[in-house]
């Protein structure tokens, strides 16, 4: 069986991409929100170098990473070995050597680096201005204000990504994750006044 094909399997039988899918748009989501709040109180609190607010926006998007790697794996590991007793218990067998034992072991791998990545990807995409200023490469908007563009319009395309899930009208979804990171920012910037 060709490794893809065993994978797919592996995931019918864990039923694990919808809980993958949850997942990455939630953990996506803290990662846009926790960048767009630091770009956010970087940019209004004023003499902030672009390195700095590097060094603190890469450790947060660290620690969200981590946090997201272990707590999905920990939390899936114990459901699916839960689940994989259970199973045995009403078939009065061990599963030992099974694909359903095979995919209680693959699914929380899977789970916890969809959990972990996600907001790694999402605040390492919204950086991105700040480190292109920090490598000298001009930009059309200063960093600060081109992240908080950039953090807007990923949170734009993650109200898109689940109006399309959900059926509903991808628009209002997509608006309905603007209106969330603008009450964000608006609180950071009166924390800030």
């Amino acid at each position: 069986m060709k490794l893809l094909d065993h994978i797919r399997l592996l995931l019918k039988i864990s039923r694990s991409r919808g809980i993958a899918r949850r997942y990455f748009v939630t953990n996506g989501f803290d990662g846009a929100l926790t960048m767009l709040g630091l770009v956010t109180g970087f940019r209004y609190s004023g003499g902030v170098s672009a390195e700095i607010a590097l060094s603190a926006c890469l450790g947060a998007a660290i620690a969200l990473a981590m946090s997201g790697l272990s707590s999905a794996y920990i939390s899936e590991a114990a459901e699916r070995k839960k689940e994989l007793q259970e199973l045995e218990g009403a078939m009065l067998a061990g599963l030992d050597d099974s694909k359903h034992a095979m995919a209680a072991k693959f699914a929380p791998v899977y789970i916890a680096l969809v959990n972990g990545l996600a907001p790694l990807l999402f605040s390492l995409l919204i950086t991105l201005p700040l480190w292109l200023a920090y490598w000298g490469v001009p930009l059309p908007l200063p960093p600060f204000d081109a992240a908080i563009v950039l953090a807007f319009c990923l949170i734009f395309l993650l109200g898109i990504f689940l109006g399309r899930i959900s059926g509903g009208f991808w628009l209002f979804a997509g608006l309905r994750t603007v209106v969330i990171a603008a009450i964000t920012s608006l609180l950071i910037l009166l924390v800030n006044a």
